[in-house]
């Protein structure tokens, strides 16, 4: 079990915010977690594991200890990679909270069969809510809306779009363009969107060890294609801080974005910022 680098003020920072709309935090990787004005707090993909070295190894601190969360309502998964679904991660989350999971079927399958959330946590079946795409969730003063995402590396990733008096928050997971995203950006007026970054890198095969060129995330083109579809008024690039030869610069997509008339703004965060909606 791994521990967190900070002690517990990062969930004790989120406590003790009174947002006027929504506060978001990043948590790195592609985890966050946001609190709106009347309280409710949801977490998305929080990850604190430190990957599968010497195949992926993080390259950031491990902000929380998810044993120190004592206030949340739900934990939402994008997709079933580890770094999205994670026992160690978010069971305790669940277990000390009393918060829903809620994810689609496969992500669903992770915590049910390969890791067997149930004999390790003191959990309930009523605690876990399947969605798909199409579904809309009410979760405190969010509405929540299971839209599509296109990521080819996984086997049933969905993206979420959260509807607030204040704003609307768009989380992608680990998608890629998509061409439901131009019908989306009619439908949604986003205020911020989250979108997977990287670089092309190296990375051990599963099976021999060897080095394989590989590619996870957006690159600059393919992440300013798909903010610009989804129209998004700010676009929080995440994941760039991540894998070790998966990280890139953020700061490269002002460069990119500069012609496009959305995203009109970036949002660039390191791992513990909170940004308000």
């Amino acid at each position: 079990m791994t521990r967190s680098d900070w002690s517990d003020w990062l969930p004790r920072a989120v406590e003790a915010a009174d947002p006027e709309t929504v506060a978001i935090w990043y948590l790195g990787c592609n985890g966050f977690v946001l609190k709106g004005s009347e309280g409710t707090t949801v977490f998305i993909d929080p990850y604190v594991g430190v990957g599968s070295p010497p195949r992926t190894i993080r390259m950031v601190p491990i902000p929380f200890d998810p044993e120190d969360v004592t206030e949340a309502d739900a934990v939402l998964a994008t997709h079933e990679h580890t770094d999205h679904v994670h026992g160690p991660s978010q069971a305790p989350i669940l277990e000390n909270t009393g918060a829903t999971f809620v994810a689609p079927d496969d992500s669903l399958s992770v915590a049910y069969d390969d890791e067997a959330w149930f004999d390790d946590y003191d959990l309930t079946e009523d605690q876990f809510e399947e969605v798909t795409e199409g579904d809309t969730v009410e979760i405190g003063e969010f509405t929540v809306h299971v839209e599509p995402a296109s990521d080819p590396d996984a086997t049933h990733p969905v993206s979420y779009v959260f509807e607030h008096e204040s704003g609307t928050f768009f989380h992608g997971g680990d998608t890629k363009p998509s061409e439901e995203f131009s019908s989306l950006g009619e439908t949604y007026d986003i205020d911020l969107g989250v979108l997977a970054f990287g670089t092309v890198g190296n990375i051990a095969d599963k099976q021999t060890g060897e080095p394989v060129r590989t590619k996870w995330y957006n690159d600059e083109n393919q992440i300013i294609e798909a903010a610009s579809d989804l129209d998004l008024d700010r676009l929080l690039p995440s994941h760039w801080d991540m894998w070790k030869g998966m990280t890139s610069d953020p700061k490269v997509l002002h460069h990119h974005a500069k012609s496009f008339a959305a995203p009109r703004s970036l949002e660039l965060v390191e791992i513990g910022d909170r940004v308000d909606l």
